[in-house]
């Protein structure tokens, strides 16, 4: 038997006078609202009322009850009725852990425009592009980039992401357009430090060979360092069209053998629990999905590469 209910039914005979209307306060049957608090005093091991044929009264023991009772039950139906609030309105902080690149170039805007839709959501964004624990470091959501492996955690995907091989015109001018995979290996790579490149796709298969053989001639943890790098000339890079892409529209860089574009990544938000599922992680997971569109509206207008 729940003992919140059993001490509701003491509290309601109390307050009522009798157990017949209490259990119309209750909604029970005056059975069920005896046994209740027939039950709290087998429990407790103390005797909370007299009981005789013509009324009901509160013992010494009762009486100390009922005061302790009377506040225990109103700080119960206080956090209810503000957990019940939060889900209904959603607020409180939302920590948020997501990739340096993508928050710095997609998500400012994404926050202003969630916060405007829910201003009772404090947001505390942290940029990593680093694994984070999410239960052990605090975090409500985490957004990763890649090809998840299954783990404890849940995963709802939020966007395709494209990875293209480009440069710049001017360094295919010098160093020509390759037409095939063989053709990289007269070309400069530049590195990024975090690719997985055991994911799936000869451009990937490629590259792995070519950065063991040459350890790469440049590498970094920042792929907006690589791009501009790519833009100024020092060699070839492979990365995502969400950092790219403006360099691609304006013709600063070009894509390089389309024809082996690997299949997408997908940026995904992860989080731990599916159940009873905090109101501001529903939202902020459903206001995302489909904010940045499908396609997503930076590889709206990336150019294929000319014949250089």
């Amino acid at each position: 038997m729940d003992r919140i209910d059993a001490m509701r039914a003491f509290v309601a005979v109390v307050t009522e006078g009798s157990f017949s209307k209490a259990a119309i306060t209750m909604q029970l049957s005056p059975q069920l609202v005896s046994k209740y608090v027939a039950k709290l005093e087998e429990q407790l091991n103390t005797r909370l009322l007299n009981r005789t044929t013509r009324k009901v009264s509160v013992t010494e023991g009762g009486s100390q009850y009922f005061t302790h009772a009377q506040q225990i039950l109103l700080s119960i139906d206080e956090i209810s009725a503000q957990l019940g609030g939060l889900q209904q309105h959603p607020k409180g902080v939302l920590r948020i852990s997501a990739p340096v690149s993508f928050a710095l170039k997609h998500m400012a805007r994404l926050i202003t425009d969630f916060q405007a839709q829910y201003p009772s959501v404090t947001v505390d964004l942290q940029l990593s592009d680093r694994k984070v624990d999410i239960v052990e470091e605090g975090f409500d959501i985490a957004l990763r980039i890649g090809q998840l492996e299954s783990s404890s955690l849940i995963a709802k995907q939020i966007s395709p992401i494209r990875v293209v091989l480009c440069a710049s015109p001017a360094y295919l001018k010098i160093h020509g357009m390759p037409k095939q995979l063989e053709d990289l290996e007269a070309h400069r790579y530049l590195h990024y430090s975090y690719i997985n490149i055991e994911t799936n796709g000869q451009i990937y298969k490629y590259l792995k060979k070519k950065q063991l053989k040459e350890q790469s001639i440049f590498r970094s943890n920042n792929g907006d360092v690589l791009v501009e790098a790519a833009i100024a000339g020092a060699g070839l890079i492979l990365q995502p069209t969400f950092i790219a892409s403006d360099a691609l529209h304006t013709g600063k860089l070009v894509v390089v053998l389309p024809e082996y574009e690997p299949d997408p990544l997908g940026l995904y938000a992860v989080y731990a629990h599916r159940k009873l599922l905090p109101h501001k992680v529903r939202c902020f997971i459903d206001f995302m999905t489909d904010y940045y569109g499908a396609p997503p509206y930076w590889d709206e207008h990336i150019t294929q590469a000319p014949n250089c």
